[in-house]
């Protein structure tokens, strides 16, 4: 049996990141990178394929007592009661120097407990046992281009048992034992040691001084922090990007095939991600995701894709893990995402969305900036009329989707704009002007149903798509045009389930040319609080945010998506696009109340 994927919580140091079960397992850590390959996949698999538990004795893989965030902090608490007594298994992983650390403080509270440590380590995604030997007093494993190194303080038994290595030790009140366990590459000498309790003390000191630096003060300030403490430990520190979620192929139907890989950068998240940061005081972290989208997207318009490694890579090559066996038996499990070689045409409108935001924000000036801006607009005038797959990466062959040409004219109207606001830029303002108008007009003629009162998924279908819920939030018409609140009334209605909102209708369409179904999806759902909020419905919309922040798990963490039904999270967590829905929705409900 896996644990739920709410289960879970994040611990990371901006380079990577851990998930560790309510049982005291990390069942999922990929070193040195967010996209590495995993050294503990049980997430996707079994404990075969890698995994670090540490608890009590005897407790059989059972949930921990209670566990907690430090206050303001990604440092996890994690307690057990037993009948011996009661322990606490502090765990971090402190912002690196040269190397990756995980972090594991076990401290006595009450009575005297055994505590046993079972190391399964896995390179690989679980493929490769390694070579373990002991080196100094520590344990070293060794394959390929990885080694790891573990050791404790003070040190503890250890041994080897069915490759893998085990401790016990006993602890009373007041007593400790910290692990560390240190990646670099084998090729490299052992990185100087790290001492544990002083990585402690200043992990928590720097995340609260991060975390102080918030200008949100207004309801739901935990939820609003913590999702912003998740899109800080979402975040590649070295480059500035921030990946759409820490895992791979965790699954939007339990059981199904709609497996894939989230632990690179999307363009989609752009503008959102930028809103969110400036409006809660996060101006260096705004300007470093702009710097990476900058870098990123440079190069020929033409080539433009939806997303990018973690250091603006361009090549993801997707392929399939036929020896894990997916999460609650999801196949396949995929490393890598075809998706990079789309059309999606909306993410111009989302790149020149995000640095219209930049430049009126007042960041520090990129003089290549708006030339590249202009390239990307020749581009898209002589472009924009063909079909794309759309914003959610579709699988089931082109269409004229509406929400891309609305993000086409969002692309034209920031680039009249900047025309019209900044006077020193240069550009053809007649013909942008003329571009926004022609894509207006045809967005209203072939892509809204007059019957119905409401815009479609693509020209001609009768399907909605919960993107146009953003209709009002980008500009294109404003939020008491009766097109609008029609569009908002039937995407609520038609994709609307258990009071969340579905991306678009899997029931008899081939649009995304794949079988099964998937959960409400959390960003989509945000989104319809923004929506009701904009045409004055405003109790409704502070309803379904409160709901929506009562579905995060006991840390305060969100998933891609949830089920209603069975009342449990899918798809790959945490995932920065519902955070990045949780802060803007809060800002856009709660301003003038603390926010900003």
């Amino acid at each position: 049996m896996h644990p739920l994927i709410e289960d879970y919580a994040l611990i990371g140091d901006e380079q990577t990141a851990a998930l560790v079960g309510l049982d005291g397992s990390v069942d999922w850590l990929c070193l040195p990178r967010f996209d590495s390959a995993a050294c503990f996949a049980r997430l996707l698999g079994d404990e075969e394929n890698g995994h670090w538990r540490i608890a009590p004795k005897g407790v059989d893989g059972g949930p921990c007592t209670r566990r907690a965030y430090r206050p303001d902090t990604l440092v996890l608490d994690t307690e057990w009661e037993t009948d011996e007594g009661a322990i606490r298994v502090t765990d971090l992983m402190p912002q690196r120097d040269r190397a990756p650390d995980v972090v594991r403080i076990v401290e006595g509270l009450r009575g005297r407990v055994t505590v046993r440590s079972t190391l399964r380590l896995r390179f690989d995604y679980g493929w490769v046992i390694p070579w373990m030997r002991r080196v100094d007093g520590h344990r070293v494993a060794i394959a390929g281009p990885d080694a790891v190194w573990l050791r404790s303080e003070p040190a503890v038994d250890t041994w080897g048992e069915d490759f893998s290595t085990h401790s016990e030790f006993t602890v009373g009140e007041g007593e400790s034992v910290a692990f560390v366990l240190t990646w670099h590459p084998s090729h490299h000498p052992r990185p100087p040691l790290v001492d544990p309790y002083e990585a402690l003390r200043a992990s928590v000191d720097d995340w609260q001084a991060w975390s102080a630096r918030c200008r949100y003060d207004g309801p739901h300030r935990d939820a609003v922090m913590r999702s912003l403490i998740t899109l800080k430990a979402l975040t590649y520190v070295p480059t500035g990007g921030i990946v759409a979620a820490l895992t791979t192929s965790l699954p939007e139907e339990l059981g199904g095939v709609r497996n894939w890989d989230y632990r690179y950068c999307w363009l989609r998240d752009s503008t959102l991600t930028l809103g969110a940061l400036l409006a809660a005081g996060y101006q260096e972290e705004a300007e470093a995701w702009r710097d990476w989208l900058l870098r990123a997207v440079a190069g020929s318009p033409a080539d433009l894709q939806i997303m990018y490694g973690l250091a603006g890579e361009r090549r993801l090559p997707e392929c399939e893990l036929p020896w894990l066996s997916g999460y609650a038996g999801s196949q396949p499990v995929r490393i890598g995402n075809e998706a990079v070689n789309q059309l999606q045409l909306d993410v111009y409108g989302e790149v020149m969305d995000s640095l219209s935001l930049a430049r009126a924000s007042g960041m520090s000036p990129k003089p290549h900036m708006w030339s590249l801006q202009c390239a990307l607009m020749t581009w898209l005038s002589e472009n924009w009329r063909q079909p794309d797959e759309g914003l959610w990466e579709v699988r089931g062959g082109r269409r004229q989707f509406v929400h891309s040409k609305v993000m086409v004219w969002v692309a034209a109207d920031r680039a009249v704009r900047a025309l019209e606001e900044y006077p020193r830029l240069h550009g053809d303002l007649e013909g942008w002007r003329k571009l926004r108008e022609e894509v207006h007009r045809e967005v209203c003629e072939k892509g809204y149903d007059p019957e119905r009162n409401t815009f479609t998924q693509y020209y001609g279908s009768h399907d909605l798509d919960a993107s146009l819920l953003l209709i009002p939030r980008v500009g294109f018409l404003p939020p008491d045009d009766p097109r609008v609140i029609g569009t908002i009334d039937a995407v609520r209605e038609e994709l609307g389930h258990g009071g969340l909102v579905r991306r678009y209708s899997t029931d008899g369409t081939t649009v995304d040319g794949l079988p099964g179904d998937e959960g409400t999806f959390l960003a989509c759902s945000f989104w319809l609080a923004d929506a009701l909020h904009m045409t004055g419905r405003t109790k409704e919309a502070r309803e379904l945010f409160e709901r929506l922040c009562h579905l995060a798990n006991d840390v305060g963490l969100l998933a891609e998506e949830y089920d209603p039904v069975s009342g449990r999270h899918l798809g790959n967590f945490p995932q920065a696009f519902s955070h990045i829905g949780l802060v803007n929705t809060a800002l856009t409900l709660f301003d003038g109340e603390g926010a900003g």
